[in-house]
Parts: C-alpha cells; structure tokens; sequence
C-alpha cells in the first residue's frame, strides 16, 4: 500500500497529461521540442504522454514548422472535435444556453427568455434543460461526446459535498431573485445525465476574462459584472477567491450610502441600488415601457445628450461606480479591474473616463496608480462562455477524464421531454 501523501506512479502520469493538456491548451500549437522546453518533463516522459494523447484522439497534429537544420517539427495542439461542452448563463431576463467544441468554438445556442415565469425555479429549470436538449440536438452531438454542463446562476452557490460533475449536493441562495437554499444540482440531475457544474454568473465571467480577455496574464484581478444587479470575481494569486462559504465577490451588495436607496437585496444603500440596470431605469421617468433592460439602457445613453435626467442619473452612476471601485483598490490591491456584464460593456464607453477619475479620486494614491481599470474583452456572452469554462477545466485538469455521474432517477411525474421537473417548496434545504 502507497504511504499516505505518497505519490503513484499513476498520480504522475495524471499529472503529466494534465501538464502538457492545459499547457497545449493555452500555448499551442506547439512541438514536442517546446512542451519538453516550457514543462520541464523529459524527452521520454514527453514521447510516452504525447502518444497517449494522440493515440486517445485528445490531441492531433497541426502542421510543421522547419527547424534549424534538422528536419521539420509536427505542430500538436489539443483536439478541438475531441469532445463539447455546454455553458448556461442564468440571467435576469433570459436564460442562454450555448454548446461549444473545445475550442470554445460556438456550434448552437438557444435564448430562451424568463417572460411571467421569472426567477420561478421549476420555470429556470425547465428552461435550462429544454436549452441543453436543444442545443446538443442542434449540433448533431451524442451525449456521450459532451464533457459537461456549466451553469452560471446569480446569487450564492454552496457547492455543500458534491461530487465534480455530480452536482447533486449543489444549493443556490439567490436573495434577489427569491432564491433561499434551492436545491438546483439535483433539481436538474433529475433531467439530465449529463456532468453538472454550477457557479456563481460573477465567478463564470471572471474565469472567461482570466482565461482569454482582460485578466490573462495577471494574477492578481478584480472582474466585475454589471448587468440588471452587480457582481464582482476576486482573483489572487491566479485563482477565484470563493470565501468561507462560497459567498465572497457579492460587491453590489457593499454599503456605499447609509440609510440610501433600498436595494433588491432588502438593505439600503448598496451599490448595485446606484449603478444596476434595473436601480437605473427604475429612477429614469421616460423609460420605455414594455422594453428589454437592454433596449431601455441603451434609450437612455442615447437620450443623455438632452436629457438633464438621464444625464444626472449616469453621472452619479459614474461617480458611485467610481467609488466602489475604489474600496477594491484598497481592499484587494489588484493589478487590474475588468468592468464586463451587457450593462457594463454598453455603460463603459461613455462613463469609463468619469469612473477613472473617481476611483481615483476615493482610492489611496499608491495602490491606485498600481492598478488599471478596462473593460472586459469577451463581448456581452462572457458568462456564458466562462460557465462552459467549467467542465472544460476538470477535463483539463484531470489529464483528460471524463467526469463519472449517478444514473438518473427520476421522480415519479418527471418526464424525460421538456416538461420541467416539480420542486418540492416543502423541503427546501435537501442536499
């Protein structure tokens, strides 16, 4: 028997796949010479793991390149058709659910809005698995080829005892959106077989930014998400930072104004009642009725030019943001601040100089001139994206593995079509 802590021969062939998988992931194309070069492993431990990978179809050639006197190098570069994962973003007005291949090359999606339903956690759920039902028929793809589902939800997301891509054990607390302690992983393993990763939408959309827009190549970032409410992923050291219990990075719920306006949260003077989609246009008077949050913000920028309300509204907005930004400055320190989310990317060009300078203006003048504020890269679907994020990672991380779950048992009355499952409202706290 191994000694406890004890590495086997099997954890260091796992942990070479996994080496050379992400490093081929995010670096390549590139030849057996470079992966020996950038990871360290030797000429034998690179030949035997290449093999496997070639000979497992997770990694295929791409093309050559000449070398210096010797013959040409083959290119490797992780299989993009190796297999799909599908990322889902709960949002406040829709869900969308959008399946990729490995290359986060988009191959189908469906925006399926919440309409009367709402937050109506049998109606999200429902919607969800009628998405990825669709999404994977759309694409032609067997479920077997699919590494996982990620879901981005707003809110808490207790990941309790579960299992990676079980996702059974998995609770949302979404205070805003009437979620208390939902049951959602098992509320869609009851749907659907296929592997389930859940987080929180702030926390998708940073590790989208982190991984291919504003935050590669720093390790230390904050990446906030402004749509209908705010939210924030703190990153140090190069990894999200959950917090005690998962919650941390609920930055639109920070004080800014004691006894201020009151927040869909209950509490009074948070951030997100100043700076929201929703706080915005719930205090902009000629706000087109019956339109998307996205139809009336952009009416509203588009009105700000002769609008002394709408003109006074972003100006605050600005100014509010400015200093919420400001508490991350001296709070986290961080190198650079990625503003993303739909609201945040279509405020940015107009407010982002005014945002600067109050940040600058509330922030220590030491950590402030340290850190850059931009915006985020990866267009209004960063959570999306960053949500498909998930399962590709375990399956980067874990050198290739396919993440094993539970048959599905289905209730009696859930049916394997697009009829949502019941949620139980009696037992709410069941993991």
């Amino acid at each position: 028997m191994a000694e406890r802590g004890r590495r086997t021969v099997r954890d260091l062939r796992r942990g070479n796949r996994a080496s050379l998988l992400r490093h081929l992931y995010f670096e390549g194309p590139l030849s057996r010479q470079e992966l020996g070069r950038d990871t360290g492993l030797s000429a034998g431990s690179i030949s035997n793991v290449v093999g496997e990978l070639l000979a497992d179809g997770m990694v295929e050639e791409a093309g050559a390149v000449e070398s210096d006197g010797g013959r040409p190098r083959t290119l490797l570069q992780v299989a993009p058709g190796y297999g799909y994962v599908v990322g889902v973003d709960v949002g406040e007005t829709r869900a969308r659910v959008e399946l990729f291949d490995l290359a986060l090359t988009e191959r189908a999606a469906d925006d399926l809005p919440l309409s009367d339903g709402g937050h109506d956690v049998d109606h999200v759920v429902g919607l969800v698995l009628d998405g990825i039902r669709t999404v994977v028929r759309e694409a032609g793809v067997d479920d077997r080829e699919v590494l996982g589902v990620g879901i981005g939800v707003p809110g808490i997301v207790e990941q309790g005892d579960a299992v990676p891509g079980e996702g059974v054990g998995i609770v949302v607390h979404g205070q805003t959106i009437g979620w208390d302690a939902v049951p959602l992983g098992r509320l869609l393993r009851e749907g659907t077989g296929l592997p389930l990763f859940i987080d929180n939408g702030a926390k998708t959309l940073g590790q989208a930014e982190m991984w291919f827009g504003g935050g590669r190549g720093a390790d230390s970032v904050v990446i906030a998400l402004i749509g209908s409410g705010v939210g924030a992923c703190v990153v140090a050291d190069g990894k999200p930072y959950h917090g005690a219990t998962s919650s941390a990075g609920e930055w639109g719920h920070t004080t800014l104004r004691v006894g201020g306006r009151t927040c869909r949260c209950g509490s009074r003077g948070c951030l997100e009642a100043y700076v929201g989609a929703e706080a915005l246009l719930g205090r902009w008077q000629p706000a087109p009725e019956g339109a998307s949050e996205e139809a009336g913000l952009a009416a509203m920028l588009a009105a700000a030019d002769h609008d002394e309300q709408a003109a006074a509204l972003l100006t605050e907005a600005a100014e509010y943001l400015g200093a919420g930004i400001a508490d991350l400055v001296n709070l986290f320190n961080p190198e650079r601040i990625v503003i993303g989310g739909w609201a945040g990317l279509l405020l940015g060009p107009r407010l982002l100089p005014a945002v600067r300078e109050a940040a600058a203006a509330y922030a220590l003048r030491h950590p402030s001139a340290q850190t850059s504020i931009e915006l985020g890269r990866l267009g209004a679907d960063a959570v999306t994206v960053g949500a498909a994020t998930l399962p590709l990672a375990r399956f980067l991380d874990t050198g290739g593995e396919h993440a094993a779950v539970p048959q599905v048992q289905a209730r009696p009355g859930v049916q394997e079509g697009p009829a949502a499952p019941r949620w139980n409202r009696t037992a709410r706290a069941v993991r």
